[in-house]
Order: C-alpha cells, then structure tokens, then sequence
C-alpha cells in the first residue's frame, strides 16, 4: 500500500503544481540558487522530441505506462524488493501525470529550471553542457521517472535483493 500511495501522491502533486502555474504564472521568475520558475509547453517526449506528432507521442505514452504497469503489478506480487517497488511507484506516477497532460492538454506542463552561471567556466565541452542544461525545463513527474528509474536499475544490477 505505500507504494501504491507514493505513486498517488506524486501524481497528485505534480497535477496540482501544473494546475496552478497554468491559471496563475506569466513570466519566467528566477528564485535563490539559480532556481527558475516558468511555464512551458511540452508538446513532444523528453527535450520536445517529436513534437510535431503529438498523437504519437501520446500513444506511446500511454502504451508504454501499461507495460511499466504490468511490471509493478508483477513487483507487487513479491516479499521484499521495497526499492523495485519504490522505484516503479515513482517512475509511474511521474509517467502517469505526463501521460494525463498528454491525453488532456495534448502538452505536458514542465516549470521548473536551473540557471548555472557559465562565465567561470572555461572548458568549451562543459560550457555548452551547462548552456544546454540552462535550457532544460522539468517538472515533478520527470524528477519521479528519473530518481524512480535510477532506484529500480541500481537495484536490478545488484540483483533486487534489497
């Protein structure tokens, strides 16, 4: 049931917190640390990748949701594996809340960005990576699907046995 209920309430969240940038944000708002606030419309995958085929995207979305579901409904089944578990309730409540934006909106909301200074930064190569990361925009469901997906494979590698 707690994984159930971690699932649930990143799904929640996430759709509350898109909710409410939707009605209430404009502009772009840069906060402490480098922090960024804005709206952006996804209308793609990950990095607005085939954007201009969004019937697509959200099939595949929404086929791939299932699959992911039928394998934590597998992982459910079994004593123990609390990180597999852990990991696949994260991954689907953040794919969830993005396949809802698809489905509904026919875009996912992302609003959340870093910006890194990069005028200390000397080396050409990391120069562009962090100008590539200061163009990125994320939201909670994409953090859920990353941590979800790095606690699930960690725990693959070393056999599930948690």
């Amino acid at each position: 049931m707690p994984y159930i209920m971690t699932l649930v309430s990143l799904f929640t969240a996430d759709s509350i917190i898109k909710s409410w940038i939707e009605k209430n944000w404009g502009a772009s708002q840069q906060c402490k640390h480098g922090i960024v606030i804005k709206k952006y419309h996804n209308k793609g995958a990950m990095f607005n990748f085939c954007d201009k085929n969004q019937d697509l995207v959200a099939i595949l979305s929404l086929v791939l949701s299932a699959f992911v579901s039928g394998i934590f409904a597998a992982v459910l089944q079994r004593k123990g594996a609390r990180i597999q578990k852990t990991g696949l309730a994260l991954v689907l409540g953040g794919a969830y809340s993005n396949t809802y934006d698809r489905l509904k909106r026919k875009y996912v909301v992302d609003y959340f960005s870093v910006m890194i200074e990069t005028k200390n930064i000397s080396n050409q190569f990391l120069r562009k990576l962090v100008d590539k990361i200061n163009t990125m925009v994320f939201n909670l469901a994409d953090f859920g699907i990353m941590i979800g997906a790095i606690l699930f494979v960690m725990d693959e590698c070393k056999g599930g046995q948690d």
